[in-house]
């Protein structure tokens, strides 16, 4: 029997996905629960696996941007044996499901062309038998090898079974052929580099776009950070060996999480219509990863050890960096941090990621002169802005949360 085969909605108000590449050919045998394309959605790239067994009797849509519910292939579960055999003897009925959706007898060839103009160096991806397909790569080394121009199969892999990894195109040298879509462009704009928006880098884009059109307003607060480096230190001391070290941001991550329960209009997000308040603190932490920012979420944070909240911490940001995120990792967020301590940065103010209410910008750690019972002394001190969406959130709101937060970065203990 002739199954079609749609594409799935992963996630809250996914429309549509990027079909990047299919992991297997027309022809086929596939395993529920097989790894059977990549899809590149507005947040991440991630395998989708087979939902049942059978084979891949037909590719509709080779690769491209398709909306959600739209069929994309065809998959025979009456047995293991391959559709190209039994496809000319076929019952019309059989394929009929297909007929919509199929295209003239020429689109073969062009998908290959398009494959072929899309991916550069790759262009031999788009065949059904040799070369590209069968390389083992991460979903972001076959696109950054796109959009350098290298030939992903002249790439040493480091990864499991030489699987080519991002950093490995990283490392490798630039590609001397161009794509061929880029050519007339490197020639007449001289040193211009031209890059092409992804789905995450648009998501971004879009997003940010409509949070510069909140009404927003910043409060801005200093913490002295004696109490929370000498509490990373025991902890770092007591550290069972191979577990993870848990940094000053994931103390960060405790002590606000903990300040936002005590301050559910903080802990919030905005919808237009009404404004939810959570009684859990799910806070998303920024990270840089390569194919953009991407925010993960450390659930239940309050209810979390800052040691349990350091091992979820080091998953998501291994993931993101590997490109790995699920979006459920992505989701469900009802804060957010963004620490540049790390860069050196003393102070900044962060955009606002709807729909959450607020977001915590956290600067470097740096000694300065303090007043201290008459004293002038020397103390590691914080700066943190708060951005706050005044739809939701008053000044007042915003301004005693800061309070609780300085307090248990002053005392820690109170909040353990």
């Amino acid at each position: 029997m002739a199954t079609e085969l749609t594409l799935p909605r992963l996630g809250q108000g996914m429309e549509s996905g990027v079909i990047v590449r299919w992991l297997k050919q027309e022809g086929d045998s596939i395993a529920k629960g097989e790894p059977l394309y990549e899809l590149d959605t507005d947040k991440v790239t991630q395998e989708v696996e087979a939902e049942v067994d059978g084979v891949l009797q037909k590719i509709v849509v080779a690769e491209g941007e398709v909306d959600v519910g739209a069929t994309i292939a065809v998959i025979e579960t009456n047995g293991a044996e391959p559709a190209a055999e039994p496809e000319p003897a076929a019952d019309p009925a059989t394929e009929t499901p297909t007929e919509p959706d199929a295209s003239p007898a020429e689109p073969p060839a062009a998908a290959a062309e398009e494959t072929q103009a899309d991916s550069g160096a790759q262009g031999p991806t788009a065949a059904p038998a040799p070369g590209d397909t069968r390389i083992k790569a991460s979903p972001l080394a076959r696109r950054i090898a796109r959009e350098r121009g290298i030939d992903i199969s002249s790439v040493s892999g480091t990864g499991p079974e030489g699987r080519i990894l991002a950093e490995d195109v990283e490392r490798a040298p630039a590609g001397v052929e161009a794509p061929t879509a880029a050519a007339p462009m490197a020639a007449s704009a001289g040193e211009i580099e031209v890059v092409q928006l992804s789905s995450v880098r648009k998501t971004i884009a879009r997003r940010l776009s409509e949070a510069w059109a909140a009404p927003v307003f910043q409060l801005g607060v200093s913490a002295d950070m004696t109490e929370v480096l000498a509490l990373r230190e025991t902890l770092v001391e007591h550290l069972a060996e191979g577990d993870t070290k848990p940094t000053v941001n994931d103390v960060f991550v405790k002590l606000a999480a903990v300040a936002l329960i005590r301050h559910r209009p903080v802990n919030a997000t905005f919808s237009g219509e009404e404004i939810q308040r959570h009684p859990a603190a799910h806070v998303g932490i920024a990270v840089a990863a390569p194919q953009g920012l991407v925010v993960p979420v450390v659930r239940d944070a309050d209810r979390r050890t800052v040691q349990e909240i350091a091992r979820a911490r080091a998953d998501l940001v291994g993931r993101a960096r590997d490109n790995k995120l699920k979006l459920d990792d992505l989701q469900g967020g009802t804060f957010t941090i963004s620490n540049l301590g790390m860069f050196g940065v003393e102070q900044f103010t962060a955009v606002l990621n709807p729909p959450q209410v607020a977001i915590l910008a956290v600067g470097s750690v740096k000694d300065e002169p303090v007043a201290r019972d008459g004293q002038v002394v020397v103390r590691p001190i914080v700066n943190m802005v708060l951005t706050c969406d005044h739809r939701a959130i008053d000044g007042a709101d915003g301004a005693t949360f800061l309070q609780t937060l300085v307090s248990l970065v002053e005392r820690p203990a109170l909040a353990l």
